[in-house]
Parts: C-alpha cells; structure tokens; sequence
C-alpha cells in the first residue's frame, strides 16, 4: 500500500511536514516531536531534503525511524538541484533498500548564493524528469512506488504564469506522478481556481492543500520572504497584536483552523501541515479540525 492508496478511502488524509535536524538539540526536539505527532495516527510525514545534497545522511535518518520506530509511511524528499543523475540514482536506491516507498520529487530552488536555476551538468533540469527517473529506477528493482509533486495556488492566481504552471503539472502527471502537495498560499478561491482549471485541462492528480500555522509575527515575516507569497495582512496584525506567545499561538492556529476548513469544504482531499519540527501548533490545530482517523488518541 502506498499513500496513493488512501485518496479513496472516502475521509481526508492528514499528514505533517519535518526537516532534518542540523544539532544534538534539534535531534532531541525533532524525535519528542515525532512522538506527539504519530499519536494522532497520520496517513505520513514528508521529510524535507536539503539543497546540494546537505541533509542527505540526517533526512534517510529521519525517513528511517518513521518507518521503523513509528511505522507511519515517510514521504521522501528529492531534489534536482546539484545533484548528478548518478548520485541521485544511489539516493534513490538508498531509500528503496531501506523499504521506502512514497517520494516528493522537485526541481528545488538555487542553492544559497545562486541567483539563477541552474541544473548539474550531468543532472536533470526538471522535476519531470526526476518522476520519469524514480519510475525507472524503481522499475528496476521490481518495487512499485508513489510520486508526488508540487503545484502552486498562489503563483496560479497571476494570470501570466497560469499556463505554464498546469503545462509543468501536466507533464509530471505524464511523466508518472501519483498526486501534489501544494506549496503555501491563503486564499481557498486560489487552491479551488488551481483544482478547476487542472481538471478542464485532463490533470486529475489529487491535490493535497498545504496549511502552515504562523505563530509569530517575525515567522509570518519569514514565511513571506522565502516563499515569496504576502502573508495576510489580518494575521499579521493579530500576531502583532499578541500579548504573548500563548495568545500568538491560538491566534495563528485559528487562521490555519479557518483556512482548513474551507479547503476541505471545498473539496480538498487532506490536510498538510508545516510543523517547523514542532508540535503546539500542529497538534491545536488538529484538535481544532477533528479530523477522523482510525485509532487516532
């Protein structure tokens, strides 16, 4: 069984994202943190994976103790970016031995320093073509695999970019991919244009939100400049408003609450949830939507 699977089970998917810690103390964070967020019994946790290949060794590590200590389905992170064909072929062959098989393929962005995408010599230039790679290589091993991608709401709503978007969500749903995570964005009517237009073009991939609880002003302002997407106006006042980080908390989850809401009334298929490898957020925020699990605490 693999996360694909679970689109038709008739209830929505919940599913959480981590990143490879990068100190003894994170580590120690990152596993209490796994801890609480398995009790709710997800459907899997994506593991993020660093540019240049950085977090290589800690996010199989990461991947590992989900399928071995949790046993809850890892979601593994690949990436294009400065990474020959070859090396990724071992990374993906690392996984598989491991028993791994649910991946995200990306493009990925620059790494730190370089202003312009550019692919490895001896790379891939596409995400496309890394679902084409994983298909092949795990066709070779004889193991069936689960491929997501990513799609993008906000970038969907600018009218100058809308076709090209569903043109690259199109030829990954070609080149084999299985559903898309999408990246942040906080407008419902951006996540139903993106699903209503995918669908008119013949894309029918799944296409799971992802919800990022912001509990802090300086993170909302953090959050905007990586992702380059404005956060609301409203929640930053709120969290601006805040009279300590309790109140900043409940404010920032009952936006995300709201958020999440619409978007499963409006038909999304899950609920993905930024954790920042921590879990009051996450964990308000799944109390606040009640979402039904089985065997969930």
């Amino acid at each position: 069984m693999t996360i694909r699977d679970l689109f038709g089970a008739g209830r929505p998917t919940l599913s959480y994202e981590l990143f490879p810690p990068r100190s003894a103390a994170a580590e120690q964070q990152l596993s209490a943190t796994m801890a609480l967020l398995a009790a709710t019994r997800p459907d899997f946790m994506s593991i993020t994976y660093g540019a240049s290949g950085t977090t290589r060794g800690t996010s199989r590590g990461v991947v590992h103790d989900l399928a071995v200590a949790h046993t809850i389905p890892p979601l593994a992170h690949l990436t294009c970016v400065d990474q020959s064909r070859a090396e990724l072929i071992s990374v993906i062959e690392e996984y598989l031995a491991d028993g791994v098989r649910d991946f995200l393929a990306l493009r990925g962005d620059p790494p730190k320093g370089q202003v312009d995408w550019r692919p490895h010599p001896d790379g891939l230039l596409y995400a496309s073509q890394l679902v084409e790679l994983l298909k092949e290589v795990a066709g070779a091993h004889g193991v069936e695999v689960c491929i997501a991608v990513t799609a993008f709401p906000a970038q969907h709503a600018v009218e100058q970019w809308r076709q090209q978007g569903l043109d690259v969500l199109r030829a990954k749903q070609e080149a084999g991919a299985d559903f898309a995570i999408t990246q942040v964005f906080y407008e419902v009517s951006h996540y139903a244009d993106l699903v209503r237009d995918a669908a008119e073009q013949g894309i029918g991939l799944p296409i799971v939100p992802e919800v990022m609880p912001l509990v802090s002003a300086r993170r909302a302002y953090r959050a905007a400049e990586l992702t380059g997407v404005p956060t609301p106006a409203e929640l930053v006042a709120a969290l601006e408003a805040a009279a300590d980080d309790e109140a900043a908390l409940a404010a920032g989850v009952e936006h995300a609450a709201t958020l999440s809401r619409d978007l499963l009334d409006a038909g999304a298929p899950g609920i993905h949830i930024i954790t920042f490898n921590r879990h009051e957020a996450a964990l308000a925020l799944v109390d606040a939507l009640g979402l039904p699990h089985p065997g969930a605490s």
